[in-house]
């Protein structure tokens, strides 16, 4: 069975697969917040990349290094095998507890 992974890490992995071959930082930051509402800290979405790349579920490249960076290069990030089995066994978990079950108004 796959790691476990948890909803960050998940958001983080998603947003990696859309943002393709720019799946970086600040990009996968972006996306999150206008897919989700919410904005992670940059640091956030860092922390959550090492933990993956320390799972092997994501692998970093680096980008050329451009005049707007001062030079410095982004670092871009790919989704493993690994890093795709683990999240799909996760959206298979979710889906199985959600099916059958209807949400209703507000509970008081």
């Amino acid at each position: 069975m796959p790691d476990p992974i948890g909803q960050l890490e998940q958001h983080v992995m998603l947003a990696i697969m859309r943002k393709q071959p720019a799946a970086y930082g600040v990009a996968i930051q972006q996306e999150l917040l206008e897919r989700t509402g919410r904005k992670h800290s940059v640091g956030a979405i860092y922390a959550t990349l090492d933990k993956l790349q320390k799972n092997g579920h994501v692998v970093p490249r680096q980008g050329e290094a451009t005049a707007e960076r001062g030079g410095r290069r982004k670092m871009y990030f790919n989704l493993t095998a690994k890093g795709q089995s683990a999240l799909q066994a996760s959206l298979n978990a979710i889906e199985s507890l959600r099916r059958g079950i209807r949400l209703q108004g507000a509970m008081r």
